[in-house]
């Protein structure tokens, strides 16, 4: 783990250190602080922002200027670790720009770069990659300040070491390489003076120590450094030259190598070839013994095979035995089942008399039901009193009403008289009565339209008397409605045995005479007419009839209908509904047992208020509302009266209402009216209007009621009664037919038998002769087995005796090969052999190479070492030799004594100079020597293994040194990779020792 991290640092080192052009700069990932020493500033400027200098500010940092080209950038995020300025960093210039700095003082200064990556928040590396110049002089390449720190974050440039020339200006230029460069900050710090150079250069002229700087030093550094360069591409040419023959040599002994798998292969094919012939033998001697084994284990088997057959034989018969004796048991106990089969039949009767029974009891139990209701009169009318609200005790009003006798069905009324008026009604219900014991007394006409009737169920009264609570009711406290929807859905549960009912609902509103249908999703354009059917059966075309099938369904209908309605606030009530609101429920029965249907209806109808226009104090559109509410009152009054006096013209047309009303107002309906009054005196005019009116519907005798028929489901029985007719007549001609032809079928029949009898007879006497015939070809089978079996051992016999001849020959052939293959095994050892001679000798021969390519290599690093040196003394020189030149034009003679003697030890070098370039010129010959004798060496081996391989095959050599060039190439950069790593290094090297 340590060295992995280790690795990981030294490549991050090094990707940095491939940014920095120079050796002594200095990346700090952390923000400008304090104590970086701020009285050493010459010009700090904040690029993309304004100029700051505050008193907690010890810098004085100037606004964005000195600036050719680029834009301003800012951001408001913070920069995390920002240091002690971190708002240097929230602004940038950015684009291809350049700062130009004047009137500075010539010398050196110290520059440092300040940079954060603002605009690339997100990523990724690469986005923004550019170049930094000082004085045309790169200092930074490539650089990614996203790769290095990261977004938001600083990154500071150090101690850039700049000369300032006579001139005063200094520029500091950005080009982008991907994306577009941007800087934060630019600042100029004094320099500090460098440490003198280790052999100073001593003015001829004054006799002083000259001092240089590194910025002076770098153009001298070049010159040398291109000279390194030279020498070195002529070592890398040496070495890529040694690095081919190091190649050659291998590709031989690899050809040798290839030569020696090949006779391998060879020598292994022939094992496999022996050992396959071998496993042949074998194989065969295993078929031979299986073969023997499967007869013996077959006669076996054939063996127990006919013994089981004897057995399973025996067995069959013992089961036919059996199956016998059952069948003869099963036909002894038929007359018992026989019996059985009658006590079911008369059990079916029993069930059929029962239910025809029942069906009996069932129409006498309708028909003395609507005797009784008939008997009681065909509308009935009870009278609900809503008590005193708060408004009305409050104000003080007197109850009017009084209900002492309301047992009997009678109903007292206070008029302002000594006596009170007494009304008589079906039944009366006092204050205390709630909406259980209203729907308990209108119950039985629930069953009446189960059974095929039609009724009416109406709520009369002026406005606020309760009749839509008596009718709707509540969630608590259910009315009317609902209720006798629930009865429905009970009654028809208990009957589905008997019979089927398909109930549907559709709510209507007769709303200023014009018949509105409140379960409409959309309100039409088209007025709703009311039609008349067959039999005066009335219905209104294109109204929706909603279908339910429990009791939730009913109440969302009767939900949508309720809000739906019309409702208006008046003086007497905030609440007003402003129509007659009314349910129709279309009731569908058919009985199962008779098939008879019935098609009945139940209007459960919400009447709008019956008080004066007058007490209402109604205007505008409630006006019009209650003008045609009192008309269609009214038009009820005319009809009732009407019917009251058995008048031969009833007015049903005369208004909405009552033409909707009319089949369930009529003589063949069931009719039911709640008078819903007011206790105060404050209403005693509308109460007494309403008792008069309802007493006079009482007087209303209508006659027997009669059951609703569907006439056209007796229209299909009928038709299906003629088929079944026809279907009768037709089905009794082809049974005679077949009677005629059951008869000639029979005679047939007969005459069939009789033949099959002798037809049997004959078949007995064959039987015995086949079986007679079976034991002849039995005893014939045997003998011809035997025959068989004598046959096969005969040429089993005889094909043993060619097998063995066979392998014999097969055997001498395989010695013979054996033979054969033994000679070319020892040919093979022998040239093995020779082979094996012949890569000792190549390895002895790489192994030679290997250690001239080392001692090569020693000399090239000695050459180096003293080239390295040379140089030195070489630049010594030739800076002592100018300094001479220049001081040679004018001196005096007192300069020229010490000139002189200063001077003198300068003869030293000199021959050191010569004595190098001595060393030089003999390496150089020694080496050319060496290769010369390894060169010969080469040759040689060469000429013995081309000699040896083309006895085997014959090679085209164009092509063996295509090869040899092509892997020459990779051996020479396995052998010596990164050539530039090692210049760029070797570089390093000698200017630090310059420097020091």
């Amino acid at each position: 783990m340590l060295e992995g991290d280790m690795m990981v640092t030294d490549s991050i080192n090094d990707f940095f250190d491939s940014m920095l052009c120079l050796p002594d700069l200095r990346l700090v990932k952390s923000g400008l602080k304090t104590t970086n020493g701020q009285d050493d500033y010459l010009l700090f400027v904040n690029a993309g922002g304004g100029s700051i200098h505050a008193k907690d500010c010890q810098i004085n940092f100037k606004g964005d200027s000195f600036f050719e080209g680029g834009e301003i950038i800012q951001t408001s995020e913070i920069i995390v670790d920002g240091g002690d300025y971190s708002f240097l960093y929230q602004s940038a210039r950015y684009g291809n720009f350049c700062y130009k700095f004047s009137d500075l003082s010539c010398g050196e200064v110290l520059l440092d770069l300040h940079f954060a990556e603002i605009v690339y928040t997100n990523g990724p590396k690469e986005m923004r990659v550019f170049d930094v110049f000082v004085q045309d002089e790169k200092i930074l390449s490539d650089f990614d300040v996203y790769a290095i720190v990261g977004a938001n974050k600083p990154l500071q440039l150090l101690d850039v070491r700049v000369f300032v020339p006579d001139n005063g200006v200094v520029v500091v230029s950005f080009e982008g390489r991907s994306g577009t460069p941007m800087v934060s900050g630019i600042s100029l710090r004094k320099a500090p003076k460098l440490p003198v150079i280790s052999q100073p250069i001593i003015c001829n002229n004054c006799a002083s120590v000259q001092e240089i700087s590194s910025i002076q030093n770098r153009g001298q550094n070049a010159k040398f450094l291109a000279k390194y360069e030279k020498k070195i591409q002529e070592l890398t040419a040496q070495c890529k030259a040694m690095s081919d023959e190091c190649h050659e040599a291998w590709m031989s002994q690899k050809t040798t190598n290839d030569q020696l798998e090949e006779l391998k292969m060879e020598f292994n094919n022939k094992l496999f070839q022996t050992e396959n012939l071998e496993l042949t033998v074998e194989l065969q001697m295993v078929k031979l013994r299986n073969v023997t084994q499967m007869y013996e284990h077959s006669q076996k088997k054939w063996i127990t095979a006919m013994v089981g057959l004897d057995e399973k034989v025996k067995v069959m018969k013992q089961e036919h035995l059996q199956l016998c004796l059952e069948a003869h048991d099963w036909a002894d106990a038929a007359p018992d089942f026989n019996k059985m089969i009658i006590a079911v039949q008369t059990l079916v009767v029993q069930c059929n008399d029962l239910k025809s029974k029942y069906a009996e009891e069932m129409t006498k139990r309708k028909n003395l039901f609507n005797l009784l209701q008939e008997i009681k009169g065909n509308i009935r009318v009870f009278c609900r009193c809503r008590p005193l609200n708060r408004r009305e005790i409050s104000s003080g009003y007197a109850t009017v009403v009084d209900f002492e006798a309301a047992k009997d069905g009678e109903l007292g009324l206070f008029t302002g008289g000594p006596t009170k008026k007494i009304f008589k009604f079906d039944r009366v219900y006092t204050m205390n009565d709630d909406q259980s014991d209203v729907y308990a007394d209108a119950s039985p006409l629930v069953i009446s339209v189960l059974d095929g009737y039609n009724v009416c169920i109406f709520a009369y009264g002026q406005t606020g008397t309760g009749k839509t609570f008596t009718m709707e009711g509540t969630e608590q406290e259910r009315g009317v409605n609902y209720r006798t929807l629930e009865e429905l859905f009970k009654i028809a549960g208990g009957r589905k045995e008997m019979c089927d009912y398909n109930i549907s609902v559709s709510v209507l509103e007769v709303y200023n005479e014009q018949i509105r249908d409140l379960l409409a999703i959309s309100p039409s354009s088209k007025k709703l007419e009311i039609k008349q059917a067959l039999e005066g059966f009335h219905h209104v075309p294109g109204i929706v009839e909603a279908k339910v099938e429990n009791i939730e369904e009913v109440w969302n209908v009767l939900k949508v209908g309720r809000n739906a309605r019309a409702v208006g606030s008046t003086s007497l009530n905030e609440f007003s509904s402003r129509s007659h609101c009314m349910l129709c429920i279309m009731v569908r029965a058919m009985n199962l047992v008779t098939g008879e249907s019935t098609q009945s209806k139940l209007w459960l109808v919400d009447l709008a208020g019956s008080e004066r226009l007058t007490k209402t104090d109604a205007q505008g559109d409630r006006l019009k509302e209650a003008q045609n509410i009192n008309r269609s009152l009214s038009a009820l009054g005319d009809v009732i009266s009407a019917l009251a006096s058995k008048s031969s013209h009833v007015p049903y047309r005369n208004s909405k209402l009552t033409h909707l009303l009319q089949d369930s107002l009529g003589g063949d309906a069931k009719a039911l009216m709640f008078v819903q009054i007011s206790a105060s005196e404050n209403d005693l005019s509308e109460t007494l209007s309403s008792l008069n009116f309802a007493s006079r519907v009482r007087g209303i005798n209508l006659g027997p009621s009669r059951k609703q028929v569907d006439t056209s489901e007796l229209m299909k029985l009928k038709m299906t009664i003629d088929k079944l007719r026809q279907e009768c007549k037709t089905k009794d001609v082809s049974s005679r037919k077949l009677e005629d032809s059951i008869q000639s079928l029979e005679s047939k029949v007969r005459a069939k038998e009789h033949m099959c009898r002798t037809l049997q007879e004959k078949n007995k006497e064959l039987e015995a002769q086949v079986e007679s015939k079976r034991e002849l070809q039995f005893s014939s089978e045997r003998q011809n087995m035997q025959l068989s079996e004598k046959v096969k051992e005969l040429e089993h016999k005889l094909k043993e005796q060619e097998h063995s001849e066979n392998l014999q020959q097969k055997i001498k052939e395989l010695d013979s090969k054996v033979k054969e293959h033994e000679f070319s095994e020892l040919i093979t050892q022998q040239k093995v052999q020779d082979l094996s001679m012949k890569l000792r000798e190549s390895h002895q021969f790489e192994c030679l190479l290997e250690q001239k390519v080392k001692d090569l290599e020693e000399k090239l690093r000695k050459e180096e070492l003293k080239s390295a040196c040379m140089e030195r003394i070489a630049n010594s020189a030739e800076k002592k030799f100018l300094s001479k030149d220049e001081s040679n034009g004018e001196i005096d003679p007192r300069v020229l004594r010490s000139s002189n003697s200063i001077n003198q030890p300068m003869e030293v070098p000199i021959s050191i100079l010569l004595k190098a370039e001595k060393t030089l010129q003999n390496a150089k010959i020694e080496r050319k020597s060496e290769d010369v004798e390894g060169n010969m060496a080469v040759g040689e081996k060469k000429v013995l293994i081309s000699c040896e391989t083309n006895r085997k095959r014959k090679i085209d050599q164009t092509k063996t040194l295509g090869r040899l060039s092509r892997t020459s190439k990779a051996a020479a950069t396995q052998r010596f990779p990164k050539v530039g790593t090692t210049k760029s290094n070797s570089r390093q090297q000698e200017q630090r020792k310059i420097i020091r």
